[in-house]
């Protein structure tokens, strides 16, 4: 995974555009990096000129990241730190920049949100940056027979025997995976976005309204959400976007699957709201509730739906 992390260009290439193009902002700043894994952001930030980085990192990975730091020379420049944000004690006051690579699946799921959250609160000066500042959530629909057939409708006749109950359970699950631009058959729907600098832990559990416009004559199997991530404190806005219109990242994007099977014509609209919420029992979970009614000439729906990221 963390192999696969490194190698997502956009992501890691989007970080170090930020860093190298945007000097000013480092030059003499205190940095803290935020779930620092291989400490790869914050040898960015002293090559660009920070006066001091603290990278945090509370797995095993911390060891290799003081090795990594070691060998490429910045020692006197990167603290490496083990151990959670919330229970450590930095050996500076405050900082002047946070940075972190904290987005999860779908945005939300097993995020470190709330721990950049709490190192805002608690070390951020006031008038201090955090990269990035903010993320967007979007929806939009595709036609995906092939897939829900081999992935859902599978569990109708297992070999002549019905294991309809796992298909249940399998409708539940959203699916993480690369969504075909092809498939697309609405507009975008812009869900919610998350203001990284002002928002509070609560802001991460939301409704939001949504309206999907058919683009052509076709069939809806599912919902598809992905995100989009900004630096807007930069010499020029810099970010970039999960979605399958755009080139693909490790974040993917996440599908879910409908009960029913949509037949839509251009121009008719599937209204509906989606609610998120971080499950009671694991706040790293995700539980999703889908309301849609399409009103059609072909189709009349209107159903509730519930789904977990676990």
């Amino acid at each position: 995974m963390l192999q696969e992390m490194l190698k997502d260009l956009v992501r890691t290439k989007t970080y170090q555009n930020v860093i190298y193009q945007n000097k000013f902002l480092f030059k003499d700043k205190v940095v803290l990096d935020v779930g620092a894994g291989t400490g790869i952001l914050s040898l960015f930030c002293a090559k660009a000129g920070a006066k001091h980085v603290y990278a945090v990192e509370c797995s095993d990975m911390a060891e290799r990241a003081k090795e990594i730091v070691e060998t490429n020379g910045f020692s006197n420049v990167v603290t490496v730190l083990k151990g959670k944000i919330e229970e450590l004690e930095l050996p500076v006051a405050k900082v002047d920049i946070i940075i972190s690579e904290w987005m999860g699946y779908f945005l939300l799921f097993e995020n470190m949100l709330n721990t950049v959250l709490y190192a805002r609160d608690k070390w951020l000066v006031d008038d201090g940056i955090l990269l990035p500042d903010k993320c967007s959530l979007f929806l939009t629909a595709i036609e995906d027979a092939e897939y829900k057939e081999d992935k859902i409708e599978f569990w109708n006749n297992v070999y002549g025997f019905d294991m309809s109950c796992i298909k249940k359970q399998a409708m539940m699950e959203p699916l993480v995976d690369t969504v075909d631009q092809n498939q697309i058959v609405t507009n975008s729907q812009l869900l919610k976005t998350m203001d990284i600098s002002k928002m509070t832990p609560g802001d991460a559990s939301f409704t939001a309204p949504f309206k999907l416009i058919a683009e052509r004559d076709d069939f809806i199997h599912a919902l598809v959400a992905y995100f989009d991530v900004s630096f807007t404190k930069c010499h020029k806005l810099m970010g970039f976007s999960t979605g399958p219109r755009s080139r693909s990242t490790h974040w993917k994007q996440t599908v879910l699957y409908l009960e029913d099977v949509l037949t839509v014509c251009q121009g008719e609209s599937i209204v509906g709201t989606m609610t998120v919420a971080q499950n009671k029992k694991n706040p790293r979970d995700i539980d999703i509730m889908l309301k849609y009614s399409l009103n059609g000439q072909r189709c009349t729906v209107s159903r509730v739906q519930y789904y977990k990221m676990r």
